[in-house]
């Protein structure tokens, strides 16, 4: 990963942090000038920091081949789970690959608190996390800021996704009245508030969800999940299960009161439409899956309204094809399927959580965090 900025002329880290401040302030310069609409830039993945509430911040991020700078493209912003970072995180969620291939920018933003293992972050998600931290809030926002002031980016059509940590994170935030996401989707990680026990039952603190306006959520979740279980349960900071988050969502969209399911052999697919603004709420519950991104051994079967072929493609590309239909027809779900065979392990973490091939003998990468660290 080459360290640069948005501005192609500029590679020193320090210069990047000057250049930066000078947009968040609202002054121009020739310099950041030469990066917004109308000037190409040179594809690749580049990481960079900038400053928000006196904290360095560190982020990542993919500019695709067909870049141009003369059109607007769409901003998918990839949050990774706690003892983690940007680049692994990219290693899992495989954003870099979608983006180069359907024409989008992919950001990833490293959390302020300190992971447990070595070169890791974690989030300070309002009103759960205990350690002191950063304002993550508003790092995102001024990232976004940022991006948008800087790149060709097309503001009707900025996503984001989240994983374990990275999608409470990402809950919270949108729980916070910040509408900058068109749609969000969420592995092993979707919330719709903090928790709060009740009558003797887990369910999210209402008032800790007042999104600003509807949004389209895509969430997948696993069975064999112990870290952040679908059924409930586990650290103070799940409790209630990801059926409970889901029905909360339907409600805070608006959205008919029975979701349409549909069963299979390794999946069930839940679908609560007719929610307002046009939005949906899509769930994934995959029996094979645990604390994991599900990659190519898990496969998803698509068909549009108006085509009648079936493709295959992995998690990441159904939240994408999810994306791109926030403001549309959904795409209808035809079945979920095993790549894998139950005897085969998949593959290791550094090549994207649950795996991105078949192995009967693969092991986790020793530089990375282990998937059951990866909250």
């Amino acid at each position: 990963m080459t360290t640069s900025t948005v501005f192609p002329h500029v590679r020193a880290r320090g210069v990047l942090r000057v250049v930066a401040g000078l947009f968040l302030f609202g002054i121009s310069t020739a310099a950041a000038q030469a990066a917004t609409c109308g000037s190409p830039i040179e594809p690749g993945q580049y990481g960079f920091t900038f400053q928000s509430g006196g904290v360095e911040r560190q982020a990542v991020y993919v500019i695709p081949s067909s870049y141009t700078g003369k059109k607007k493209v769409p901003l998918v912003l990839d949050f990774h789970g706690s003892n983690s970072n940007p680049k692994v995180q990219l290693g899992r969620s495989h954003w870099n690959e979608v983006a180069e291939r359907e024409g989008f920018v992919v950001m990833a933003l490293a959390g302020s608190l300190k992971g447990d293992l070595p070169n890791t972050h974690a989030w300070n998600v309002p009103g759960v996390t205990a350690g002191e931290g950063a304002d993550e809030s508003a790092a995102i926002r001024e990232l976004l800021k940022l991006v948008k002031e800087t790149l060709c980016i097309d503001a009707t059509k900025v996503y984001a996704s989240g994983y374990s940590g990275g999608g409470r994170m990402l809950s919270q935030y949108i729980c916070n009245g910040f509408g900058d996401f068109a749609a969000a989707g969420f592995v092993m990680g979707l919330r719709a508030g903090t928790p709060v026990e009740e009558n003797g039952v887990w369910q999210p603190r209402r008032e800790s969800c007042q999104p600003s306006r509807p949004v389209s959520i895509i969430a997948f979740s696993g069975k064999k999940d112990h870290v952040n279980p679908f059924e409930g349960g586990g650290r103070a900071y799940w409790r209630y299960g990801g059926e409970v988050a889901l029905n909360r969502w339907a409600e805070l969209n608006g959205c008919e009161t029975r979701a349409s399911l549909e069963t299979g052999e390794n999946a069930d697919v839940a679908t609560y439409a007719g929610c307002r603004a046009g939005t949906s709420v899509v769930s994934y519950v995959i029996a094979s899956a645990d604390h994991a991104w599900p990659a190519r051994t898990v496969r998803f079967r698509l068909a549009s309204n108006g085509d009648k072929a079936i493709r295959e493609v992995d998690a990441t590309d159904r939240m994408w094809e999810f994306f791109k239909a926030s403001g549309g027809e959904m795409i209808a779900t035809v079945a979920v399927e095993n790549a894998c065979g139950d005897t085969q392990k998949t593959a290791a973490i550094s090549d994207g959580g649950q795996g991105t091939r078949c192995s009967p003998s693969s092991k986790p990468d020793s530089n990375a965090p282990l998937v059951s660290d990866d909250l």
